[in-house]
């Protein structure tokens, strides 16, 4: 069975976006580099030609990539039957109980997720240990250096 990956509308939308371009604009540009890559003569010492036949495996492996989540994903939807509940999409403000340090999060799908930028995965050991919980609740995240203690301080949607 397909991984399925959970994304957002607004996520959603930027992949079609994307696959819209790679195979419109982008692939024409990669062609276009390889043909004037042929007309340099030799190609077995030709290294614009390598780096075009290159950047084509990537454009085509991007390309994969995007077609095979637009084929086996499912929309977060802001319907819940626990709406106080941290679940995908919420944005959170947790404590940390050691440091005395809040920080907001907002807890998406492993496509989106981007922790330097406040998103978490909902499938990273931080996210797996939030999801279901409410405000005022404390949970405990294991992490290599140990377990880190946090208490919930808002969720919104």
């Amino acid at each position: 069975m397909a991984k399925e990956f959970k994304l957002s509308a607004q996520r959603l939308e930027a992949l079609k976006e994307e696959l819209n371009y790679l195979k419109t604009v982008r692939e024409k540009e990669v062609a276009d580099q390889i043909k004037e890559a042929r007309s340099f003569g030799d190609l077995s010492e030709n290294s614009e030609y390598d780096e075009a036949k290159n950047e084509q495996g990537k454009l085509y492996s991007r390309i994969a990539e995007i077609e095979n989540i637009l084929s086996n994903y499912v929309v977060i939807e802001d319907h819940e039957k626990d709406p106080d509940a941290v679940r995908l999409g919420s944005r959170i403000t947790v404590l940390d109980l050691e440091f005395k340090e809040e920080e907001t999060y907002q807890v998406v799908g492993s496509q989106e997720a981007d922790p330097m930028n406040g998103k978490i995965s909902e499938e990273s050991p931080f996210g797996r240990a939030l999801i279901g919980h409410k405000v005022g609740e404390k949970v405990t995240v294991e992490s290599p250096s140990g377990p880190v203690r946090y208490e919930i301080k808002k969720v919104t949607r």
